[in-house]
């Protein structure tokens, strides 16, 4: 009875594996490169006066375009249970784009949401920041800190030297893997969210105060909304798997456990790694939701599109 209870278990892990990864990374791509592809050639055939605020969600979109297109061939592996044998490289440039897209986001939506912040402050765009070279600069900047900060995480992938790639909480050495961990999670996540929470606190204390002195209820109810959905998705979405990928590494320091008490954290974590990435495919809506110009322009490129279609 008992070992069947350990096959049990461990056929949970396998069966994610196998049919949970592959399904929701092939949604993933599917509906992620659509709406990433329309915005980035929304953004370069429809919009000619670029803002700063542009800039960073063109970086933004080409982040999640980036990391998409990693996705099949990570599908395929998962589902045939291969594990991307012998293909070092694959998996190596796979878990660094996997890296790369997440936190390189992460402060890109921090970025949007202080330019936001100053455009309410500023609306005739004085300020430094409100730049387009300053906007470069920044963009730059987070491409170089965030590769220099996941650079270490390919010293723990297939440190055994085996033929199978392993996740990063997965491989490496338990008790260093946590700390650089730990440290991603601080540097990495908790630092720009509570950054990113900040300013977007004081977006939806400016629209209310501006609510009460227009008297109109309806007014800037819509764009406190987004506000709030936007903190509400990063938590929703990112949080579960930093705690997952954290306890995932911290389980592998200590022995004693049982197999299924393992593979319980093992089947907790695989599940939180595609709904992390699932900002990949949610940031488009964002584009048409909060980027009116840019909706307007897209719009009305596609009508015209349609109206030479149907004159000729």
């Amino acid at each position: 009875m008992a070992n069947n209870t350990a096959s049990d278990c461990t056929g949970t892990a396998i069966i994610l594996e196998n049919y949970y990864l592959p399904t929701m990374y092939s949604i993933e791509f599917i509906l992620g490169l659509v709406g990433n592809v329309i915005v980035i050639c929304g953004y370069i055939f429809c919009l000619k006066d670029w803002k700063s605020g542009n800039i960073y969600l063109f970086n933004l979109a080409l982040s999640d375009l980036i990391f998409l297109c990693t996705l099949p061939r990570l599908a395929v592996a998962y589902a045939r249970n291969s594990n991307m044998v012998s293909i070092r490289f694959f998996c190596l440039s796979n878990r660094y784009i996997l890296h790369l897209n997440l936190y390189s986001s992460i402060l890109f939506l921090t970025w949007i949401s202080i330019d936001r912040y100053l455009l309410l402050k500023f609306p005739m765009r004085q300020h430094l920041l409100q730049r387009r070279s300053a906007a470069i600069c920044i963009c730059i900047l987070i491409w170089v800190l965030v590769t220099l900060q996941i650079v270490p995480i390919l010293t723990f992938i297939n440190a055994n030297k085996n033929d199978t790639c392993y996740d990063y909480a997965s491989s490496g050495d338990p008790f260093k893997s946590l700390i650089y961990s730990l440290s991603l999670t601080v540097t990495g996540y908790l630092i720009p969210l509570t950054v990113l929470s900040i300013f977007y606190v004081k977006i939806a204390t400016f629209l209310k105060i501006k609510d009460r002195q227009f008297q109109r209820d309806m007014l800037f109810q819509r764009p406190r909304a987004l506000v709030f959905l936007a903190v509400g998705i990063f938590l929703f979405l990112l949080t579960p798997y930093h705690i997952m990928r954290n306890v995932r590494i911290a389980l592998r320091m200590r022995t004693g456990y049982t197999k299924c008490t393992e593979t319980l954290i093992n089947s907790l974590y695989i599940i939180t790694r595609p709904i992390a990435f699932l900002h990949s495919v949610i940031n488009p809506v964002f584009y048409f939701l909060l980027g009116d110009h840019f909706r307007e322009a897209l719009l009305k490129k596609i009508r015209a599109v349609f109206e030479r279609s149907s004159g000729d």
